[in-house]
């Protein structure tokens, strides 16, 4: 790699950084190709992105940004999981070490708060951002939907009333 590629791959982590909610920091201890590929696509399709980083060149990437702090994670062969999703990253990383012993969560941060292990696997158990979302739409809506039924309710009933008695003086 030569100068200019490491300094387009610096401007490139530190964009990520910026833009980013959460960092999960992994360390790999020998994932197969097919299984780190694996491990992209459950982290594309989930809003996130993982990435293996040299660390001197992640470590310069972090200067400036909010992730700063977590420059001690970067030791040994580690990749970077992100997402502008606080929950994204983690609810997949912790999803499939649990299932391959060979990816080990190290820690990570959310904005400025350094997170150890049992932080991410926390932060991982949280509901997803869009999850929070549909639930707050449904108690938003939920009240509305009954206002509407008790308005409508007493109308319903003069109109059963009613009903019932023209039948009963046509037949």
């Amino acid at each position: 790699m030569n100068r200019s590629e490491k300094t387009d791959a610096v401007a490139a982590l530190n964009a990520n950084f910026n833009e980013s909610a959460v960092v999960v920091v992994t360390r790999n201890l020998g994932l197969t190709v097919a299984q780190s590929t694996d491990l992209r696509l459950k982290m594309r399709d989930a809003g996130a992105s993982f990435k293996v980083a040299k660390n001197s060149l992640a470590k310069i990437a972090l200067k400036d940004t909010q992730y700063e702090s977590i420059s001690d994670l970067l030791t040994g062969p580690i990749a970077l999981a992100t997402s502008t999703d606080p929950v994204a990253a983690a609810k997949v990383a912790v999803e499939f070490a649990k299932t391959n012993d060979k990816l080990e969560i190290v820690g990570g941060a959310m904005g400025a708060t350094v997170l150890d292990v049992n932080g991410i696997k926390a932060l991982a158990s949280l509901p997803s951002l869009d999850a929070l979302r549909s639930k707050l739409i449904g108690l938003v809506q939920a009240p509305a939907t009954k206002i509407a039924q008790v308005v409508v309710a007493p109308a319903g009933k003069l109109a059963r009333v009613f009903g019932a008695y023209a039948t009963k003086e046509a037949a």
